[in-house]
């Protein structure tokens, strides 16, 4: 298979996802659904049952983001930056995927990186993450039968393989590091995402960063978790723009988040502002607990691009609307990546043409 089959398989497969709601069923298509589109939705109920915070408006923003990432431009333009014989793999080779489940779909990119690079995968879902992908490679199969022998999934010890790609936290990478030692790989850690208040961002602007702070319950790690304010900014003016977002604290676990860290807070007279539904607390950590937004007052934004790129280990994005922070994105956009923004910004396909 060349990889502009792989192209077509998963640009397909890309239209099959967009299918999440009755109105958008694609008539060209009609063979494949006739066998998935009903499991499809089944399915997406599903993953919420087994892991309450995969809310359907959660799984459907993630499954609106792939469809949208896979189209045939995004896929050929992505491909184009390498060399072609990046994608001249002949299946030879096997790569363990080792997938977090923080959110929904969290470890396709990997599955979709080996596929295309022309490899074979070896799967280990998270148990909280479980129910989305296998479904999706069976639809994956049917659209093209020759990733049968391509796809596999692990419920024990993962065994013979010949590379590995992990996605845990500082803890399981100290694990991973020593299990996999022997092995070429790419062994992710916690990483965190910041957003650079100047002062004069709008109320709309302000309101898009609520998006990267609350779209899947702040769990990811392009979720925003520390704001960086200029001194005297109003913290109420953030408080007033997240009002929208006050159904996040209808879900039994985002609440049970909220009030316990609220308690602990209280018990130990930290000083922090809560609206009912999210907490800010002054602190220089980047990565706040579920229901909290750290915040951190800057008098330079010279002198804060200098701390951020000593922080750029720990980061996986900066948004900001503000032209002078180095190396950042628009508020709104954290949730948006495009096929090439990489987790711990490590080149997936060419890690994979080493193997």
């Amino acid at each position: 298979m060349d990889a502009a089959a792989r192209i077509s398989a998963f640009e397909t497969l890309g239209r099959f996802l967009s299918q999440y709601k009755d109105e958008r069923q694609d008539v060209d298509l009609q063979k494949i659904n006739t066998f998935f589109l009903e499991n499809y939705k089944t399915v997406i109920h599903q993953a919420g049952i087994y892991n309450n915070w995969f809310t359907i408006p959660n799984v459907e923003f993630a499954l609106e983001q792939w469809s949208k990432a896979l189209t045939r431009e995004n896929l050929q333009q992505w491909v184009s930056k390498y060399p072609a014989d990046h994608f001249e793999n002949d299946g030879s080779k096997t790569i363990a995927l080792i997938m977090a489940g923080n959110i929904p779909m969290v470890g396709f990119h990997d599955f979709l990186s080996v596929l295309l690079s022309g490899h074979k995968v070896l799967a280990k879902p998270s148990t909280d993450d479980d129910k989305l992908l296998p479904f999706i490679a069976q639809v994956l199969v049917a659209i093209e039968p020759r990733y049968a022998t391509q796809i596999e999934f692990a419920t024990g010890q993962l065994k013979s393989f010949d590379a590995v790609i992990a996605t845990g936290s500082n803890n399981s990478s100290r694990y991973f590091d020593y299990y996999f030692a022997k092995y070429p790989n790419v062994i992710r850690k916690n990483r965190s995402s910041v957003a650079v208040l100047s002062g004069s961002e709008t109320e709309d602007e302000l309101i898009q960063l609520g998006h990267d702070v609350f779209t899947y319950f702040g769990l990811g790690c392009r979720s925003i978790s520390k704001i960086y304010i200029p001194d005297g900014f109003d913290k109420n003016r953030i408080f007033k723009a997240f009002y929208g977002f006050n159904e996040v604290i209808n879900n039994n676990k985002y609440s049970n988040n909220f009030d316990y860290n609220r308690a602990i807070f209280l018990l130990e007279k930290h000083d922090f502002l809560e609206n009912g539904f999210v907490i800010l607390k002054d602190n220089e950590a980047l990565h706040a607990p579920a229901a909290v937004v750290y915040t951190e007052n800057y008098t330079s934004l010279n002198e804060l691009n200098q701390k951020l790129a000593t922080l750029e280990p720990e980061l996986q994005c900066i948004a900001s609307n503000s032209k002078e922070v180095e190396n950042s994105i628009a508020l709104g956009t954290t949730q948006m990546p495009a096929l090439w923004d990489y987790a711990d910004k490590v080149d997936t396909i060419r890690f994979l043409r080493t193997v």
